[in-house]
């Protein structure tokens, strides 16, 4: 019997499929959603190193749930399970960076957070840092985000930003003070350091 499309779509959808199933609708679903599942996780995950290692931890769980039970619809199937790992991720790690706080309510995360009025404090407090870091000089905001955010060294802050370690431990003096200053005192003087 020769197969034709519906009698296809028909077994693609039924229960404890053959592998070959699987890999059909693998390689025809999901791969070619691989630019838009990138974007997705360069655009979620904070690491960019991270992000091969995802995509594999995500085709791995995309293709067992196929070897049960296609999904019906493929992409909301794949980011569904892209945002679950992420989700798991963050709470395995239990460090929650800047951009994981400031987009939470996208990720649909249950807090284990105390009260309302906490989480708006913390959050009220994260968006007068990310204002008061987006005012810092460009090059000032560069080091300071590679010490304290990626927690490089001196030596390799100066290395990535082809500047000497002397410049290096200015900008983090005039950084930590401006932020400070921003923060919790009266306004700095952001024009000086460049």
């Amino acid at each position: 019997m020769a197969e034709t499309p519906h009698t296809r779509d028909d077994r693609l959808m039924g229960v404890d499929l053959d592998v070959s199933d699987a890999d059909l609708w693998f390689v025809a679903e999901v791969l070619p959603l691989e630019a838009a599942l990138t974007q997705f996780l360069l655009h979620n995950w904070r690491n960019k190193n991270d992000i091969e290692d995802l995509l594999q931890d995500i085709y791995v769980r995309v293709y067992e749930a196929a070897l049960k039970q296609i999904p019906e619809s493929p992409k909301p199937f794949v980011f569904t399970t892209a945002r679950n790992l992420l989700i798991n991720r963050v709470r395995r790690e239990r460090i929650i960076p800047i951009e994981a706080v400031a987009e939470w309510e996208t990720l649909n995360v249950a807090k284990d957070e105390p009260g309302a009025d906490r989480v708006l404090m913390a959050r009220d407090e994260l968006a007068r840092l990310q204002v008061t870091l987006d005012r810092l000089p460009p090059r000032c905001r560069e080091a300071i985000l590679l010490r304290r955010i990626e927690g490089l060294s001196r030596r390799e802050i100066a290395a990535r930003m082809g500047i000497s370690e002397y410049t290096v431990a200015e900008y983090l003096t005039h950084s930590m003070c401006a932020l400070a200053d921003m923060l919790y005192g009266e306004p700095a003087d952001l024009g000086r350091k460049s």
